[in-house]
């Protein structure tokens, strides 16, 4: 999307932006301001970011974690697991 594609989408329309509820432009200039950004270019990073973002396969994770699993030379048993995870909590 081009910046001048952006800038209609959120040009004004009698006080407020056609297209985009002011809840959401008043979080997108927040986010411009956190960002160091233009209004413009804080809206093209959040939706070159949203078309970016990578679903995750559950099953390939899955298998990714037992082949991990299997090349292990010890067996943690749950209960272990869990042990170390209340260690590193406290």
């Amino acid at each position: 999307m081009t910046s001048k594609m952006v800038a209609l989408w959120l040009r004004h329309d009698n006080d407020h932006h056609q297209g985009i509820s002011k809840e959401a432009h008043r979080e997108l200039k927040r986010r411009a301001v956190t960002h160091g950004r233009s209004l413009n270019t804080e809206a093209i990073a959040v939706l070159e970011s949203s078309v970016r973002s990578v679903l995750v396969d559950p099953q390939a994770l899955i298998a990714r974690a037992r082949a991990l699993r299997a090349t292990m030379k010890f067996k943690a048993t749950a209960a272990q697991i869990d042990r170390w995870k209340r260690e590193g909590r406290e």
